[in-house]
């Protein structure tokens, strides 16, 4: 376990005991705790709440694994489980907030919380609660910057699909789009249990206004990244058609080439088996070699320039020069 203590407003950074933390957190007015627990906890070691000294709140979900997304109103205290990204992956970050001090818990290195402790020399926030709208905030940028890169990446594979279509780029095409599901699934339900729980808590009255406008920041904030998400999913879904329309623009060429290649012989083939039928005229007439090759080559020949003609006149053999065309660009 490292235990981090943040003296507020000054925002200095000291890694400390757990024991140190709970005495700090008993006695000062402003502080910020962050601890972060190793990836496999023993079964038999103390909840994080009771090594704090947190043992009157109801924290029992405090650190604990697979805990679903929380954004409630304590009385005094609220509680949360941010979701973020960390590493093209999905994790949470639990908050405990009074107006004395914040706790935060996540398993591992969480690279938002390493940015949001940089941040406070120099945003100097308020207090306790200013200080959690930070956090709440840079939990949704990192929704922001992994949607947009997606998207980015998209536009990229969608251009590369019009100049050299790979089946490569589908592949591609399904991890984003699972990114993009993955994304929308994790952030919608808390977004929506924070937007209820800021909206209770603004309505009755007893929200100073300062934090009124701290809490409609970050809903709109919230909403925005919502709907860069949904742009992601759209992108996807376009490229997906593209790729779509490409595939079957490729089909049709290759349709029309054997419609060419069918009109040319069919004609062929008719005179073929007509001229290869056992009747006597045709055995006993037509004897000589000069007949034999008027026939077999002559007409054959004069047919195929009539059907090249015609196919020469006629839109499909326009459409297949330009297929054509189209593929040598």
């Amino acid at each position: 376990m490292i235990v981090s203590v943040v003296s507020m407003p000054e925002g200095v950074v000291a890694r400390t005991h757990v024991s140190e933390a709970r005495e700090r957190l008993a006695a000062s007015r402003f502080l910020l705790v962050d601890i972060e627990l190793p990836e496999e906890t023993s079964p038999d070691e103390q909840p994080v709440a009771h090594q704090l000294g947190l043992e009157a709140e109801d924290l029992t979900w405090l650190g604990r694994e697979s805990e679903s997304v929380r954004a409630e109103f304590l009385g005094d205290s609220a509680a949360f489980v941010v979701p973020l990204v960390e590493e093209g992956q999905v994790a949470h970050v639990h908050v405990f907030v009074t107006e004395r001090y914040l706790v935060t818990v996540h398993r591992g290195p969480i690279g938002a919380i390493k940015t949001l402790l940089a941040r406070l020399p120099r945003e100097r926030p308020a207090d306790s609660v200013a200080t959690l709208f930070l956090l709440l905030q840079e939990a949704l940028e990192t929704y922001r910057r992994s949607a947009v890169q997606a998207l980015l990446e998209v536009e990229d594979l969608e251009d590369e699909m019009f100049q050299q279509r790979r089946p490569q780029q589908v592949y591609h095409l399904a991890r984003l789009r699972r990114r993009a599901a993955l994304l929308h699934h994790s952030l919608l339900p808390y977004v929506e249990a924070t937007d209820e729980t800021l909206t209770r808590r603004t309505m009755s009255g007893r929200f100073p206004e300062e934090r009124q406008r701290l809490a409609r920041s970050y809903q709109r904030a919230a909403k925005s990244v919502l709907t860069d998400i949904a742009s992601l999913q759209d992108a996807c879904r376009r490229a997906f058609v593209s790729y779509s329309s490409l595939v079957s623009g490729e089909q049709n060429g290759v349709i029309n080439r054997l419609a060419i290649v069918s009109t040319i012989f069919l004609p062929l083939t008719f005179l073929t088996g007509f001229f290869g039928m056992n009747f006597t005229y045709m055995t006993d007439e037509l004897e000589s070699r000069a007949v034999f090759w008027l026939l077999a080559v002559g007409v054959q020949v004069i047919v195929l320039l009539i059907a090249l003609y015609v196919l020469h006149r006629t839109r499909l053999w326009r459409k297949l020069r330009d297929d054509n065309g189209s593929d040598d660009r």
